[in-house]
């Protein structure tokens, strides 16, 4: 199985997610449906931990013995930003992929409330924006970080891990 392929295969069905795991073949999640991609056959506990060993460096082999599990970043040139969590499943290793957005959407594309805006445009104070996975958590931050690299003359600093969305000077 070659990875990027596969990748490349879920950005252009405009998948979210891409599930890995033993004895299945890739799983594409699109509009919360689960759709198997059948050009690749049932995947191995061993090719899954071949392939987890080739994309972890040996600090993160070192925390997922620890924890069983990692999230981590995933770039691949000319495709995209990937979220990666590795994990641990039934005596073998499972990977779900998701696909971060190359272009980053702004407050109003995102639909949300003008407040949003407001406290971007704060100077001080804490900000928590929760959720649950697949909410919009991440997108929303990315969208007010946008907001304010391109609105004032500020030093940005986020503390995140993996990082997700990249932020260019405006």
């Amino acid at each position: 199985m070659e990875l990027n392929e596969v990748l490349r295969m879920a950005v252009e069905a405009n998948a979210s997610d891409i599930h890995l795991k033993a004895g299945l073949p890739p799983i594409f999640r699109r509009n919360s449906q689960l759709l198997p991609y059948r050009d690749v056959g049932r995947l191995t506990p061993d090719l899954l931990m071949n392939l987890a060993a080739e994309l972890m460096t040996e600090t993160q082999k070192d925390t997922f013995e620890r924890n069983r599990e990692i999230d981590m970043g995933y770039g691949v040139a000319g495709l995209g930003r990937f979220r990666l969590n590795i994990f641990q499943q039934r005596g073998s290793i499972g990977m779900v992929f998701r696909v971060i957005p190359t272009e980053i959407k702004n407050i109003k594309q995102l639909l949300l409330p003008k407040v949003v805006e407001k406290l971007s445009e704060e100077s001080r104070g804490l900000i928590l924006v929760t959720g649950t996975t697949g909410s919009g958590k991440s997108t929303t931050l990315a969208a007010m970080i946008d907001h304010i690299n391109a609105n004032a003359t500020r030093h940005i600093i986020t503390i995140e891990d993996p990082i997700e969305f990249l932020h260019r000077d405006k």
